[in-house]
């Protein structure tokens, strides 16, 4: 990452694991086209393991449906590039690490999409979903795919994202943990 992304993400995730700390809750992600990025914005700042419990990264669609619990049949329709997949990756990741103690106090977030250079499977470059998997309790506006799908605090936001595959990857980064903050703060202001 560039040294510029580099210290606004240091320091949003600064904020977030503080934020975490103070209200008892823990963070785990599931990463496809960041692969690893978003876990290392967490592990990059000291003591994040008093918060941050880890990441599974499941770039292919058959780990996401045997790790994550990613609903097949939507995989096979629509790819791993929609705004459910990106729902039900957060919420299996939230379930795998919201074990020993841990049970619903997880947020679970993830990353799919295309980094590009070039479309894949009829999806643009820069086409990103992030999804969100909070605590039963935790106040926020994000959007869900499929209300009727009964999982509340359960949604995902669409990026449209532009640059080279690496510019793409780091701005995914970037945007959940911006949106990570915003969630946290309200919720802290209640």
């Amino acid at each position: 990452m560039d040294d510029d992304v580099v210290e606004r993400c240091d320091g949003l995730a600064r904020m977030i694991l503080a934020a975490c700390g103070r209200q008892g809750l823990y963070i785990a992600a599931s990463e496809s086209l960041t692969g690893g990025l978003l876990a290392d914005a967490f592990v990059r700042i000291p003591g994040a393991s008093q918060v941050f419990l880890g990441s599974a990264v499941t770039y292919d669609s058959g780990a996401k449906a045997a790790i994550l619990g990613v609903d097949e049949q939507l995989l096979q329709t629509y790819g791993a590039v929609h705004p459910q997949v990106a729902e039900q990756m957060a919420l299996g990741t939230a379930r795998l690490y919201g074990q020993a103690g841990h049970a619903g106090k997880v947020i679970g977030l993830s990353t799919t999409g295309v980094a590009g250079p070039g479309p894949e499977h009829g999806q643009p470059a820069g086409l990103v979903y992030i999804g969100f998997a909070l605590p039963a309790g935790m106040v926020s506006n994000i959007s869900q795919s499929d209300p009727s799908a009964g999982a509340p605090g359960v949604g995902s936001q669409q990026l449209n994202l532009l640059g080279s595959r690496q510019a793409v990857r780091r701005s995914a980064v970037l945007q959940v943990l911006r949106r990570l903050l915003h969630i946290l703060q309200d919720n802290d202001a209640r």
